[in-house]
């Protein structure tokens, strides 16, 4: 089982990752609509830790750059900040994938899946996240419309939306993923967040239970 922490905005979170052996960090670029959207200044710099620690440590963990439909412009910008995948939500000219620069997971909400079968044939594609209709809501979603997708072993499978620790077991035994994603459900409570005078932020405590319970420690 993989694990993919989702939404970071501060280098330090990179530590809770790396504490915790997480496998994925994400960072959302370019998606001004989401608290969670940073500059590409600081993905920068949180890449920068990530690539750090891994010198540092036997664990490796890769970098997910977070988009909603990315122009080519955007995705070069993604490239040079050295990210190693790219997610890609919402509808692309196939061209965008088929010459994106970076490994991609694409990201599928409840009522696009319709689309899911197109995709399996783009070899740039090496997993797919599956999110509910509002990424980033914290709210999970029915779970039996993923049972008839057909599976790819050299894909991951990646299930997201309104995961946290209290659910995160019963969402892998039901689901059966190759990654477990998580944004909101690891994030701190809302006193917290004025307590801090932050829009968002990861909590280590909850990141640590999350990773415990999805690998079953």
């Amino acid at each position: 089982m993989h694990v993919k922490i989702c939404g970071l905005t501060r280098t330090e979170e990179v530590n809770y990752l790396f504490d915790n052996r997480a496998d994925f960090a994400g960072i959302v670029c370019f998606y001004e609509k989401s608290k969670r959207n940073v500059s590409i200044k600081t993905a920068k710099e949180i890449i920068n830790k990530i690539h750090a620690l891994n010198r540092e440590t036997s664990h490796k963990i890769k970098s997910v750059a977070v988009t909603v439909k990315p122009e080519p412009g955007q995705i070069n910008l993604i490239k040079e900040a050295g990210f190693d995948f790219i997610q890609i939500h919402g509808k692309v000219n196939d061209e965008i994938i088929d010459s994106c620069p970076l490994p991609v997971l694409k990201a599928f909400n409840v009522d696009d899946l319709d689309d899911y079968e197109h995709y399996l044939n783009m070899s740039n594609i090496k997993g797919f996240v599956f999110d509910a209709g509002v990424p980033g809501s914290g709210k999970i979603f029915d779970w039996n419309v993923l049972n008839n997708l057909k599976r790819d072993k050299d894909r991951l499978f990646i299930l997201a939306g309104g995961l946290n620790e209290k659910n995160v077991r019963e969402a892998i035994q039901f689901v059966a993923p190759d990654c477990v994603d998580v944004s909101s459900g690891v994030e701190y409570d809302e006193a917290v967040l004025t307590k801090k005078n932050i829009i968002t932020g990861k909590d280590p405590d909850k990141v640590k239970s999350f990773i415990e319970n999805a690998l079953n420690i």
